[in-house]
């Protein structure tokens, strides 16, 4: 008997997770096991709230794989420890309904918190559907595969856009200071794409800062009075997420105790907290930038590499699932960097859900000419070639709408 799938997404948008999309659309349009393909809107909260909507006939895939964000719509909902609350049976009655047998959920760590809860929900039951995670996150901070689907095409952005913020700012001979703000809570990916520009070989960033290396702000200002014996216009690379050696986030906008549904401290604002450090202390010309949303979606500098592969994990996915594996996450396994390739593979939800990848201590030393090979020869591979686009007549992205 055929049985109906149904795909959502949740977290935070990225260039790739609609070609994630994409692909289990495309793979699950070719399943004869399979009948009708629905989307949730809003991730699990359409499930809850009955807001499906039908995929099986859906064509336009190429766009839909250039289209950034979440074509879906997305929802941070936490859903409860206790595997006997109610809303348990909400979902459970809502894929009944549908007669659902694949669950595919596109997101990153807290969404495979919720695959891993409904995986343990649905153990030992009979007829129960399958249930698959699919990876993104930009963060690149996803436990149990070699990076992360929207990391390459969010490091391509910083990359470049770094690049380009260095040329603006040595234009002048004054004294000054750039603080450069990356997305970031507890792990440093982000920040070492943006430093590319100096693990490429330059001399910028001057300082580069993440999360995983705690941060002093007096040896900081130190670091920049003696950087400025050498050169006019220092610019900064720092992650939102960097702490003082008490673990406590650094800056005033982190400690007002605002947390999400899963619990994580809303992050914003330590680059300008570094700027008025930096003019108090120092008083030269100095300004904060923070990239904040641009970084997520800004197709226009996606990497192809990472929305190919992201349409691959799509299809592995479904693959996967028709094969009977569940409570599972599709990963990512490195094969060689030269020429580049991957292969995939699943890995055990409860290993992933919750769990971080941060920078390894390895790489801590961001002057060490061979550590800088290293992450480069890790990163680079991710940010190339470019994503086709759908234009109109004015030269602007057209991009899918459901």
């Amino acid at each position: 008997m055929k049985k109906n799938l149904i795909v959502g997404q949740s977290g935070g948008p990225s260039v790739a997770i609609n070609a994630t999309l994409a692909g289990v659309i495309a793979a699950a349009q070719q399943e004869e096991r399979i009948g009708s393909i629905y989307g949730s809107r809003h991730g699990i909260e359409g499930v809850l709230y009955d807001r499906l909507i039908d995929l099986t006939d859906f064509r336009d895939l190429e766009k839909l794989k250039a289209t950034p964000a979440m074509a879906l719509g997305s929802c941070r909902c936490k859903l409860p420890d206790d595997l006997e609350a109610p809303i348990y049976q909400t979902i459970d009655a809502v894929l009944k309904q549908y007669n659902i047998g694949y669950f595919l959920y596109i997101g990153g760590n807290d969404s495979m918190d919720t695959v891993s809860k409904l995986s343990r929900f649905y153990q030992g039951k009979a007829d129960a559907p399958i249930m698959m995670g699919l990876p993104k996150t930009i963060d690149n901070d996803l436990a149990g595969t070699d990076h992360t689907p929207g990391y390459g095409s969010a490091a391509k952005y910083l990359a470049v856009t770094m690049n380009e913020l260095i040329r603006d700012t040595a234009i002048y001979a004054v004294k000054s200071v750039t603080i450069v703000e990356v997305m970031g809570r507890h792990a440093g990916w982000l920040t070492l794409a943006a430093a590319l520009p100096k693990l490429l070989g330059g001399q910028k960033p001057d300082i580069i800062a993440i999360p995983e290396v705690p941060f002093s702000e007096s040896d900081f200002i130190n670091q920049v009075r003696e950087k400025m014996k050498t050169t006019d216009n220092i610019v900064i690379a720092v992650s939102e997420g960097i702490r003082n050696e008490k673990g406590e986030y650094v800056g005033s906008s982190a400690k007002s105790g605002a947390i999400d549904n899963f619990g994580h401290a809303y992050l914003s604002g330590v680059g300008k907290h570094l700027e008025l450090l930096v003019r108090n202390e120092i008083g030269c010309k100095v300004r904060s930038i923070e990239l904040n949303l641009m970084q997520r979606c800004s197709s226009h500098l996606g990497s192809l590499t990472d929305v190919e592969e992201s349409f691959s994990i799509g299809k592995f996915g479904v693959r996967a699932a028709l094969a009977g594996e569940t409570g599972r996450m599709v990963a990512v396994k490195r094969e060689t960097n030269e020429p580049y390739s991957v292969s995939m593979h699943t890995v055990e939800i409860a290993d992933v859900a919750n769990l971080e990848q941060l920078v390894p201590n390895k790489w801590f030393d961001l002057e060490d000419k061979e550590i800088q090979q290293e992450i480069c020869r890790y990163i680079l591979p991710l940010i190339q070639g470019d994503i086709p686009r759908f234009q109109n007549d004015y030269g602007l992205n057209e991009y899918v709408i459901f």
